[in-house]
């Protein structure tokens, strides 16, 4: 019997329609390629405490793919005023750390449309079969938002929005983003170490092996979400 303690209906479901919604993408990647996999962190002043969770953990990415031909990733990230930046694509995890650890946050307002756009461009030079975007807030014009998540979905390369606190109104605009990709959002609380690396492990083992390798690994991965995920914030 597990020792985890009850959660929420709210938040099992929230984990069920997430798995639900990954098995259901097609085929990530043609054999013998390593996935693609954007993974984009806000980095504003609040966020310095999860980039640094985010730094430690990246390494599971890897790791959990190591199986199904590696995963390339491209770490992308905003701060500050109007700074953002991109790694290339990375297969070596070390690298990527020591590039994350380099990163400070700084203060200033969210820049997602930076993101999607940057998204669009790098999967019409070479398919990136899986976007990770984890952050707080939503400063930004929705609708275009939504637009930009929109044609991330027509070419194939859905957004899994990782939401971090409790803000309803950037929650339902990060809800939509995933939606119009073909993704999934999750909320996922600051605390918890352990559920974004359930998420993180799960949407890599997606881009380097597709449907049929996250299907074999939705069992433990829902159990173990489902015992740590806390309740949407609204």
């Amino acid at each position: 019997m597990s020792n985890l303690p009850d959660r929420p209906a709210a938040a099992t479901g929230a984990v069920a329609d997430f798995l639900r919604a990954v098995e259901r993408l097609p085929q990530a990647r043609p054999a013998g390629r390593p996935g693609r996999l954007l993974f984009a962190v806000d980095a504003t002043a609040s966020r310095q405490p999860s980039w640094d969770r985010a730094c430690h953990l990246q390494g599971e990415m890897f790791l959990a793919t190591r199986d199904l031909g590696g995963l390339a990733v491209q770490l992308a990230y905003y701060r500050g005023f109007g700074e953002f930046a991109a790694t290339p694509f990375l297969t070596d995890a070390a690298e990527l750390a020591r590039r994350m650890s380099g990163v400070r946050c700084l203060g200033g307002r969210t820049q997602i449309e930076s993101v999607l756009r940057h998204a669009l461009n790098e999967t019409a030079r070479d398919r990136v079969h899986a976007a990770v975007f984890v952050g707080d807030a939503v400063e930004e014009q929705v609708d275009l938002l939504c637009h930009l998540a929109g044609q991330l979905g027509l070419r194939g390369t859905p957004v899994f929005a990782f939401h971090e606190g409790s803000d309803a109104a950037a929650g339902e605009a990060l809800r939509q983003i995933a939606r119009l990709s073909g993704g999934a959002y999750v909320p996922f609380d600051s605390a918890s170490a352990e559920t974004l690396r359930a998420l993180l492990r799960a949407v890599a083992v997606f881009a380097a092996g597709g449907r049929a390798a996250l299907g074999r690994l939705s069992g433990p991965v829902a159990r173990h979400i489902a015992g740590q995920l806390p309740a949407p914030g609204r």
